[in-house]
């Protein structure tokens, strides 16, 4: 099993390859996501996700992600599949690990000066509605005075051609975001996502450090949802990332 950690989280956390499970096929092997798969081995492989930090897997919790900006702050664990619909939670509770799933979208992990922990499923969509200055601002609701985070692996600009229409709406939110957008075939531009969030981050006081890898480009580490799209596969699995409070 293989996670990747960020120097900026002095914290028990991990952004989790695809290996070390037990799904097979497409979802080969540590696909942590129920939206498909076999459900035993799903909660197999976020046991041993959780494992993997200490953490056991009934103090794993998720979210139904909606590719949105809600928040959750976490008062009292719940049971799985119970998640609220939201793309980001955080927690002052000890003893739960925050779960955020991905395959492109990038996961960002938090961590307050007051111990507070957060985490948060950002795509374009959720970025731009403003999900991570929202999860920075319950964080401070709960007496954060500083936070650090980290942007683990998602799609990177290389990978990453996008229509008009995106473009488009991230540059009426705010013109100076055209730096993050190269172009492309005719119509088309390439599109920084971990830039773009570690900008909404620093417009919210947070110096955040991104991750090199690239989801797409990196088949062999990790699930890619444009690589399968690209390639007209049927399902892929999910990564997943945890922090622990």
């Amino acid at each position: 099993m293989t996670a990747f950690v960020s120097s900026a989280l002095p914290v028990r956390h991990g952004f989790f390859t695809r290996h070390g499970g037990v799904s097979t096929g497409h979802y080969a092997s540590l696909n942590c996501s129920f939206t498909s798969d076999d459900p035993a081995a799903v909660r197999e492989n976020r046991a041993r996700a959780a494992g993997f930090l200490g953490a056991g897997p009934e103090t794993l919790l998720g979210l139904k992600q909606v590719h949105g900006p809600k928040v959750v702050t976490v008062t009292s664990p719940w049971a799985e599949g119970e998640g609220p619909a939201a793309d980001a939670f955080i927690t002052h509770l000890p003893g739960l690990a925050l779960g955020i799933i991905t395959a492109d979208c990038a996961p960002v992990l938090f961590l307050g000066d007051n111990g507070a922990v957060g985490a948060a499923h950002a795509g374009w969509r959720g970025a731009l509605a403003g999900v991570l200055e929202e999860t920075a601002q319950a964080l401070h609701a709960l007496g954060a005075k500083e936070i650090k985070a980290a942007i683990g692996p998602c799609i990177h600009q290389e990978s990453y051609e996008v229509g008009p229409d995106l473009r488009d709406a991230v540059l009426a939110e705010a013109a100076s975001s055209s730096r993050f957008f190269t172009a492309g075939r005719s119509g088309h531009f390439w599109f920084d996502l971990p830039g773009y969030c570690a900008a909404r981050l620093s417009r919210a006081g947070i110096q955040a450090e991104a991750l090199p890898h690239d989801t797409c480009a990196d088949e062999a580490n990790f699930f890619s949802y444009r690589r399968k799209t690209l390639r007209q596969e049927p399902v892929t699995g999910h990564q997943i990332s945890i922090i622990c409070s």
